[in-house]
């Protein structure tokens, strides 16, 4: 019998391959794949990242004020300030002390008689010959052949170059032409620069140029052209900055050669170009090290700020967006609020704003099917009484039927009329800016109107304003039309369900930081099941009234605005003495309203 676990050997590679792994293979794999996988959710992750603009303008702008500050470095380099007045100082003591050795051993010898054959025709009898007087002793000829070995031992181990001047500014020698002069087998000619190498040298001259003079390379008969051998020349040491064509800097001294307090030419001392450069490309580079390192961390830095910032705008961003479509019947933004900063204040608020948009649709979803209900009931009925107004038989068949008719149109009249204010109660609420609201004047003036009108009952509206003196304000801040209608519908029903020459009490008073409003009656009170339902839209229970008389949206719309002014708005009964059985009687309905105290 053969191992399940081993191949079967009589199974061919196809069979394998068509067949596939060993189920316990099957199961090994993704656990020995899981560090691939985690590798590629990284990948995943940060991909995401570098196509963020959030992301690519918080590591753009950190970046740009590195390269900046790097940059600024590069260009303002104090070593490279320090190194050239360095290198000019010990090029100035070098040229000295060559200079010496030039004017001590580089000269004609003078101790030579040297004789003129055509001044030998001129002479007269009785006169000698002296010699030619061309040379003194404080006026000699700088000889090249003793100038060169002297600048051959000083100048090679310097890698400088240096140039000697007669006093007319021609050049006399050339530590350059000292060396190889003959030479069988010349190089070819220098090949033109690429584009990278002419790159190079535009950033390099960019960077050492700044406010230094360009050098050139004047003729063997222009060494006046040169400011520092002008000087010298007038007996004045002199060092200059340069650059070249190729960026490199070029430092050179100029000094007189002296004997016996003399000048009998200038010595020029000047730099190969590179060997400043390599110093400070050096010193270029471990600032560029730095830089590399510090772009480094600031790109991790500024990644995993990114990753705080815009991971979550993006995932707000989403659900947004699923919101707007609302593929699923409620979304749910991402609670970021435990963040002390303004992506917590972003998600808390579009959390809340995401909440009273649902609640509002669903407000108006289920306003929708209310009205639909409460319009089928009457227009039904309306359609009915049409229908069989035709088929009537007599007048009084016909007059009840018109008679319903008539009350159904005006019941829908009614119905309308209350739907359309409760519809545009949100907007105009949202559109008025609140103002301090002064209750006392406003229920005083309310009281007054339902005692003059009664509204056809005879129940007078009794106020009582509760506080340590009359000059106590009862101030909220509000819509004072609104918070009108709410007191003048509570003080409606009131008096609607009280009975003739009884009373309707108002009180105001302040709680704590509210103010209340209390509207008591002496009616039947409310059922214990009809305390809650009675705010809601279409609820009606008024056993005394004929069906259809009142829309039911009176308490709801009232509840409506207080819940937008703040405040809280119940009913509750009036509790009386007890009766026989020891429960409380009901000596009428109270309905409260607390609002906020400006």
């Amino acid at each position: 019998m053969l191992d399940r676990t081993q191949p079967d050997p009589n199974q061919s590679a196809e069979d394998v391959a068509s067949h596939g792994v060993p189920e316990h293979v099957a199961e090994d794999k993704p656990q020995g794949w899981r560090p691939l996988n985690w590798l590629k959710r990284a990948g995943q992750f940060f991909f995401a990242l570098s196509f963020s603009s959030l992301t690519r303008r918080i590591v753009s702008l950190n970046l740009a004020g590195l390269v900046a500050l790097v940059a600024s470095i590069l260009y303002l380099s104090q070593f490279r300030a320090g190194l050239i007045d360095a290198r000019a100082q010990s090029l100035l003591v070098q040229a000295e002390i060559i200079a010496g050795a030039i004017a001590a051993s580089a000269t004609v010898q003078t101790n030579a008689i040297t004789i003129d054959p055509d001044r030998l025709l001129d002479l007269k009898p009785g006169e000698t010959y002296g010699g030619s007087d061309e040379y003194s002793p404080l006026d000699f000829p700088i000889n090249p052949e003793r100038v060169a070995p002297v600048l051959r031992t000083l100048i090679s181990p310097t890698k400088t170059r240096a140039r000697i001047y007669d006093p007319n500014g021609s050049l006399l020698v050339d530590s350059r032409n000292l060396e190889n002069v003959l030479r069988y087998n010349l190089p070819p000619p220098a090949e033109k620069p690429g584009i990278v190498e002419r790159g190079m040298v535009a950033v390099r001259t960019w960077l050492n140029r700044g406010d230094l003079p360009l050098y050139r390379e004047l003729g063997p008969e222009n060494g006046n052209g040169y400011a520092e051998v002008g000087d010298a020349l007038q007996g004045q040491k002199r060092s200059m900055v340069r650059v070249n064509a190729r960026g490199e800097v070029i430092v050179s001294v100029a000094v007189p050669v002296l004997r016996s307090r003399a000048i009998h030419g200038a010595l020029m001392l000047s730099t190969q170009g590179d060997d400043i450069d390599q110093m400070v490309t050096a010193e270029r580079l471990a600032i560029l090290k730095v830089g590399g390192v510090a772009a480094t961390v600031m790109i991790m830095l500024s990644l995993l700020l990114a990753s705080t910032i815009a991971g979550p705008v993006r995932r707000l961003a989403d659900s947004a967006e699923r919101v707007r479509r609302r593929i699923k019947a409620r979304i749910e933004i991402p609670d970021f609020t435990r963040r002390r900063d303004e992506i917590g204040h972003l998600s808390g608020a579009l959390r809340d704003m995401t909440s009273a948009l649902y609640s509002r649709i669903e407000a108006i979803e289920m306003f929708a099917a209310d009205v639909a209900h409460e319009l089928k009931n009457p227009l039904t009925s309306l359609r009915s009484a049409v229908e069989t107004l035709p088929l009537a038989r007599n007048e009084t068949s016909r007059a009840r039927l018109l008679e319903v008719i008539e009350h159904d149109v005006k019941r829908l009249d009614r119905l309308i009329s209350d739907i359309s204010d409760a519809s545009r109660l949100d907007a105009e609420l949202q559109r008025q800016d609140a103002i301090p609201v002064d209750l006392r004047r406003l229920l005083t003036t309310l009281a007054s109107v339902a005692n003059e009108t009664k509204l056809g009952h005879d129940v007078a509206v009794e106020t009582r304003f509760e506080g340590r003196g009359p000059t106590d304000t009862f101030a909220v801040t509000g819509h004072d039309s609104r918070l009108g209608q709410v007191v003048s519908n509570l003080l409606s029903n009131a008096q609607s369900f009280s009975e003739a020459g009884s009373k309707v009490r108002l009180t105001c008073r302040r709680v704590r930081g509210e103010i209340e409003i209390v509207v008591d009656d002496e009616g039947p009170g409310i059922r214990d099941d009809a305390l809650e339902r009675i705010f809601e839209r279409f609820y009606t229970d008024r056993p005394h009234q004929g069906f259809g008389q009142n829309s039911g949206l009176g308490l709801s719309i009232s509840k409506q605005i207080i819940d937008a002014h703040g405040g809280r708005i119940w009913a509750e009964n009036r509790a009386g003495p007890l009766d026989a059985d020891g429960a409380p009687t009901v000596t009428g309905a109270r309905f409260v309203v607390r609002l906020p105290a400006l």
